[in-house]
């Protein structure tokens, strides 16, 4: 057939209004054509690849056939407009508004604190408003997997839960109040300290929420129904500018457009084609949509098995097969029941919705879940051409691409064909990724055994692995060789030998992890061999035993329980205003605005007239001089307008430590060395890869130990000591030396860094508007580069889509980039960071290697510890330096040592610089602090809890550097935890499961914490505000400090509120400005509600104490007529508040000072279960007591300490950064960098905010709760430890080790060492190139 010329109108319809684009383009995604041409900016930016859910929206569609109509989640990143004819899609907007109707989703998300930052809300949003159209009374399960595909960086997932909990339709019980369990539970949660006190667990009111009601819902237009009866026969065409793309309606068509376009792929989700366009730059001329067609969406039981059409979705697949295995008897559903085993965490649900079975098995990546299994249960693939059909068997050779057994090039999959098993038919899925859902499995399997008739002889034996090679492969040769054989031990041992010897893993392959691959080659055989001798025994229980109860524990694999929390807090005192917000849950200022997509972020801002586009053009090389840069070729690109270099700064680049523009030399990879500025975002991008730079290498520095061989250092040596050392060693028992190295983290904010610069037009002016956490240092560098005075500068910042340290001192760099760009051209710049390059160039948290001395007597009392630390800055200074000192100081954390020397240095290498990360040094050296505490108690012998608390401090002390130090709470905190996590009997009752279970292992453990707030120089501790009070009676407040997510706003207005005596609806606020607010402190430290709080305090102290002549005068007068009076009287109703901060110094000379204003306290215990077979593990609860003293909003301090909690287990367990010998990152998105997820946190999460606790030099004695939480991550860290040391102790092996963080499924697994790990071959180090090095 002949393409037609001219293009279709594409017609679909948002939020019930018809759209119809007359010249759509194949190469436009939905998510920027609702931004940008819709105007639509509720539906966020992410990561660009599916992979975080921010961009989620609901896709409905008609089946004129059925009659049906679908509604399903989906990721927008990944949607090219065309592929929505005759859709409805329903994106935040359309769910409720705060000028329409608010939903009760959306309600309730915000009500119950289910929103921080709010850059993911929406998605959360959209997610569950898809679950409830097609699932009004959905179960806990299917709303924890609606969520898969859903991250949130801030909130730890707890509260969203908690409220999605609501809609449950299983009966959820007053665990709606928060309390994560039932009032008819006889569990006693009391405690000592509760008694007396009014301690609450409600942090919301499920008697408040508005009912679901579906009437309110947009109806599926009537007129797409006809559409999609009218054209079902009618062929659509979308010329775009570089793509056509083509929507046949029947097989034979489509038939035909293959034979004409050969090249041409086939799209039904474009999950795998659009991922190869955005990450590899395949361009592809023509595009076919085959959905339409009927063929290829056919679902049949056949005698030989289930027939499922190539374009089915995964979803589609999973609930198809969830029929099927409750119709069908067992003995024919093995085939089916490994597939869906598998399809449970494969990817998120938006990703399920989308993906079809056809892309992917046709797609055939080496790590796909489905395949191995569909090949091992011998499927059948019908293939379709001009030439006619035929059908190829779904099999290694397949997978593997070899040409024989492959589809021609103008063949495509039509259908799938999966068997039935049979009844002696045995078959099981593995997978192990670094997260259990929604990730990419580092290996993967399939594995299939057909025995003789009621015998446990092999007739017939199929495995194949995913995650090995390129391809999935097969242990053909190894199978075929134990055909005949009896399924027993002796099998099980050459089984393994033949695996491991067939397949193999070259020391050097890509993902590396390659020992670590190896042992799950086998340790997947084992668990398989199990499970069929356990499905013997079932069958046959007179003619196979029992499995032994060693065994047993081998078998199945973790699931994922929706969590439950309960957060418990002091109530304020009964004769408290009930008008006073301060000390009440009050729900987040901008909750709804998150919830309903109306909060404006920094690229959300409609479009400015005439803007223009900026993409950077960064490093390829770690350490190399630059010769030339050649941007001729950019410049013929359609839309590019200019190419911004050094040369063009008419200031200062930067600053002394580091260029906006690469001058002369980068230093590392991703940095930034000119700009392309164009009509268009996709202009500006095929701008930059024209751009040619011709470079001479050097010699780079790239971890720490090549830092410390090369003298490469920031600075000098930090340093602080107390008592004698040498001293503290001979009066000790024993003396043990060691290391350890804590990998680095990403900040993974959901808001990637924007900037959008506007030139006024006069007297040099500009208004820059910036996702960050320092505007006055935006101010600062953006004048000084233009070489103008800072107050013809304007920084505005609403609404921060998180930043957890990573917008401190970037964004400055960022906007002076654009801005000189500005500068240049006269014309509006929007600079938005895509995901990739945002990890690229940021950096993240420091690296850390850390080395031990530690003296010791035979009762567990630290005489001395000689303490070393080093940590990877990168490239430039940044914030190391202050990120060394808070190492060396906060290396005690709750201990006191007599004897002890801490020396830190920040190691100079060619790596992007890290910069401030949550917690600012202290969960690295925390880490290493209770890693040779735990060391210590496994050489005495003696309980860990038990050598924590001899050691912990008590009462009045001095720290090492003779700051005083009260740890009276901290001893509450350590008791308190003790005694609200059941320790004792819980750990009794871990070890009596770890005896009866060997391949599964349980471990417990209790931290304790101090964790010092603010900053060690007065000065970056004052603060500022500025509060209007209008004639109408309302307020607008402004402050210094900015809205991270951390609730700083919603502190503020309390205050205000409190302090001005008017209710909290009165008080407003607006932005962060330098206009208002002139030369503001870094937002971080945890001190930002302090320091703000005494300005906006003192502003309005200065304002009430104005209007009381006034009040007095009038005492039941309303405040109206008050404020009215005083405008009347002439009497000023502004006022600026300031505090000019805490008093602290430290003197590293003498290594003594106040190095920080006040300590939080805390304890965490947490139990966890690991599979020494796979290294998973599982967290089942966490206790978390926390010194909050008063807290000003308990609602959001419990969500800090939650956020932040979740924030540490992904430190300690998971989240890993790879470079490359040459200094690359690889780590650049969703994709191959893994946060947790709701899979992810505790089953059971307690809060615990210790009651009668008071902080007298902070605004209301409340406590800074901003980053303390995320330390006490590590207590996962040690639970696991706990069980490592188990699994050590049972097999024999030496009590001392070490275990690196994070602590990865790899580094578990390699930690139970067992026969499986001993049985691969080890690569000597030095003897090949890996494809990863460890940087710290």
């Amino acid at each position: 057939m002949a393409c037609a010329t001219q293009s279709d109108a594409l017609v679909f319809f948002v939020n019930g209004r018809k759209i119809i684009e007359q010249n759509a383009d194949p190469e436009k995604l939905l998510l920027f054509y609702l931004r940008k041409g819709l105007r639509l900016s509720g539906t966020k930016y992410g990561c660009g690849i599916g992979g975080c859910g921010a961009c989620t929206l609901m896709i409905s569609t008609y089946e004129p056939t059925s009659k049906k109509i679908m509604h399903y989640p989906a990721n927008s990143c990944l949607l090219p407009i065309c592929s929505l004819h005759g859709s409805a899609v329903t994106t935040v907007e359309g769910v409720g508004s705060k000028k329409t109707r608010v939903h009760p989703i959306q309600e309730r998300l915000a009500k119950c604190h289910g929103s921080q930052c709010g850059f993911c809300t929406p998605g959360m949003v959209m997610s569950m408003y898809a679950l409830l159209r097609n699932h009004p009374d959905p179960s806990m399960e299917q709303i924890t997997a609606a969520l898969d595909g859903n991250l949130c960086r801030c909130t730890g997932y707890r509260p969203i839960i908690d409220t999605y909990k609501s809609f449950a339709g299983e009966t959820a019980c007053c665990q709606l109040r928060g309390t994560g369990q039932c009032c008819l539970d006889k569990e006693d949660v009391c405690s000592s300290s509760d008694k007396g006190n009014q301690m609450h667990s409600d942090l919301c009111n499920p008697e408040e929420f508005q009912p679901v009601d579906p009437t309110q819902d947009f109806i599926f237009p009537p007129e797409l129904m006809r559409m999609a009866q009218e054209q079902q026969k009618r062929t659509l065409v979308f010329h775009g500018e570089r793509t056509t793309w083509i929507s046949p309606t029947n097989l034979r068509e489509l038939l035909e457009l293959k034979a004409m376009y050969p090249k041409a792929p086939l799209v039904v989700g474009n999950t795998s084609v659009g991922l190869e366009m955005k990450l590899d730059g395949v361009h592809h001329p023509v595009i076919i949509h085959p959905t339409r067609i009927p063929a290829l969406h056919v679902v049949s039981n056949t005698n030989k098995g289930l027939v499922i059409g190539a374009a089915c979705s995964l979803a589609q697949l999973r609930d198809v097969l969830m029929k099927v295995v409750l119709e069908l008897p067992e003995e024919k559903t093995k085939i089916f029941r490994a597939l869906l085993q598998q399809l449970k965490t494969l990817a998120g649900e938006q990703i399920r919705s989308l993906a079809s079975l056809g892309g992917h098995i046709v797609s055939r990546g080496s790590t796909w879940d489905l395949n191995p299994v569909l090949a091992v249960g011998n499927s059948v693939l019908s293939l379709a051409s001009k030439d006619g059909t035929r059908q190829i068997p779904l099999n290694d050779e397949f997978l593997a691409g070899y040409e024989n057994a492959d589809l021609k090039t103008k063949e495509i999959l039509v259908s799938v064909l999966i068997p039935y098993s049979k009844k002696d038919d045995f078959v099981s899925a593995f997978r192990q990724a670094e997260r259990r859902k929604n990730a990419l499995s580092v290996v993967n399997s399939g594995m299939r055994v057909l025995f003789k008739p009621s015998t446990d002889i092999i007739m017939d034996l199929n495995i194949l692995y995913g995650g090995i090679g390129p391809t999935t492969v097969s242990a053909r040769k190894s199978c075929q060789r134990l055909i005949g054989r009896q399924w027993n031990e002796q099998m099980l041992d050459e089984a393994c030998k033949l695996v491991l010897g067939e397949i193999s893993l070259s020391p050097s392959a890509p993902g590396g992890k390659v020992e670590y691959r190896r042992t799950l080659l086998v340790s997947f055989l084992f668990k398989f061999y199990l499970e069929v001798l356990y499905g013997l025994n079932k069958m046959y229980p007179a003619k196979y035993p029992d499995l032994s109860k060693k065994n047993m524990s081998a078998l199945g694999a973790f699931h994922s329980k929706a969590p439950q929390g309960m957060q418990t807090y002091q109530d304020v005192d009964p004769v408290q205003r009930p008008q006073d917000p301060v000390g009440r849950p009050i729900m987040h200022q901008s909750g709804i605005n998150h919830a309903t997509g109306e909060a404006v972020y920094c690229n959300d801002i409609r479009a400015v007239d005439e803007e223009l586009f900026l993409a950077v053009v960064t490093s390829s090389r770690a350490h190399a001089k630059i010769v030339t840069i050649d941007v001729s070729e950019a410049f013929k690109v359609p839309g590019v307008v200019d190419v911004i270099t050094a040369e063009d700064v008419p200031g200062k680049n930067g600053t002394e430590d580091e260029q906006a523009y690469a001058k002369d030399e980068v230093i590392c990879v991703g940095q930034i060395v000119c700009a392309v500025v164009a009509e268009s975002a996709v202009q500006a991008k095929r701008g930059v890869e024209k751009v040619k730079i011709e470079y001479e290498d050097r010699e780079p520095i790239l971890t720490i130990e090549d830092a410390i061989k090369h003298n490469s250092y920031f600075g000098k040596e930090k340093k602080i000591e107390q008592g004698n050392i040498e001293e503290g060693f001979k009066s000790a028992d024993e003396i043990i030396e060691g290391e350890i190295h804590i990998g680095g983290q990403e900040h993974f904010y959901l808001e990637t860094n924007s900037v959008l610069v506007v030139p006024r037009g006069e007297d040099n002016e500009m208004d820059v508007h910036v996702s960050t956490q320092d505007a006055a240092r935006v101010q600062v560098l953006v004048a000084s580069a233009l070489d103008v005075h800072s107050s013809k500068i304007m920084c505005h910042t609403k609404h921060v889509g998180g930043a957890f340290g990573g917008k401190v001192t970037k964004p400055a760099i960022f906007a002076v980039v654009a801005a000189v760009a500005a500068n240049k051209t006269g014309r509006p710049i929007r600079f938005i960071l895509e995901r990739d390059e945002d990890m690229l160039i940021t950096g993240g948290r420091h690296p850390f290697y850390g080395k031990y001395k530690v003296g010791f007597t035979n009762d567990g009392r630290i005489t001395a510890a000689d303490i070393e630390s080093y940590i990877n800055a990168g490239c430039t200074l940044d914030e190391s330096e202050l990120v060394i000192e808070y190492v060396v100081l906060k290396t005690d954390n709750a201990y006191k040592i007599p004897n002890l020397r801490v020396r830190g240095r920040a190691c100079k290498t060619n790596l992007p610089s890290n910069t401030a990360f949550r917690g600012f040094g202290f969960p690295q050296s925390g880490l290493f602090t209770e890693s040779w505490i735990a060391t210590v108690a496994t050489q005495t012998g003696l309980p860990h809890e038990k050598i924590r608390e001899i050691n912990m401090y008590k009462g009045v002390n001095l720290t090492p550097f003779k700051e005083e130090l009260d740890a009276t709470n901290l001893v509450k905190c350590w008791k308190e935890c003790m005694e609200k996590s059941d320790y004792y009997s819980r750990k009794t009752a871990v070890e009596e499961f770890n005896k009866k279970n060997y391949w599964k292992k349980k471990g417990i453990a209790i931290i304790p914490m101090k964790f010092s707030v603010g900053f060690n120089a007065t000065l970056y501790h004052q603060a500022a505000a500025l509060v209007h009070i209008y004639t109408d009676g309302s307020v607008l407040l402004t402050h210094g400090g900015i809205e991270l997510g951390q609730g700083i706003h919603t502190k503020m207005l309390q205050i205000a509120s409190r302090e001005l005596k008017v209710p909290l609806s009165y008080v407003h606020f607006c932005e962060t400005s330098t206009i208002t607010v002139p030369n503001a402190i870094v937002t971080a430290g945890s001190i930002g509600s302090d320091v703000n709080g005494k300005a906006v305090q003192n502003a309005c102290q200065i304002l009430r104490k104005r209007l009381e002549p006034i009040i007095n005068k009038n005492p039941k007068g309303k405040w109206e007529d008050w404020i009215t009076e005083a405008y009347e009287q002439s009497v000023s109703l502004s006022a600026t508040g300031y505090f000019r901060g805490y008093v602290v110094n430290m003197n590293w000379d003498t290594g003594e000072g106040q190095a920080f204003p006040y300590f939080v306290f805390g304890a965490a215990c947490s139990e966890v279960e690991i599979d020494c077979l796979t290294g998973d593990h599982k967290n089942i609860r966490t206790d978390i007591v926390m010194d909050a003293c008063f807290s000003i909003n308990p609602a959001v301090d419990i969500g800090q300490i939650e956020g932040a909690f979740v924030q540490g287990i992904g430190l300690y367990t998971m989240e890993e950064i790879k470079f490359s010998p040459e200094g690359e990152q690889y780590t650049l998105g969703p994709d191959t960098y893994k946060i947790p997820a709701v899979c992810d946190i505790p089953e059971q999460l307690r809060v615990y905010l210790l009651p009668n606790s008071r902080n007298p030099i902070a605004i209301y004695s409340s406590k800074g709760m901003g980053e303390a939480g995320l330390f006490l991550g590590c207590s996962v860290f040690f639970a696991i430890w706990d069980a490592v040391a188990a699994v050590r102790k049972e097999r024999g092996l030496t009590r001392i080790f070490t275990l690196n963080s994070p602590l990865t499924v790899e580094r578990i697994r390699m930690a139970c060492t067992d026969q499986f790990t001993e049985m691969i071959a080890k690569d000597k180090p030095g003897t090949y190139k890996p494809w990863a090095i460890d940087i710290a």
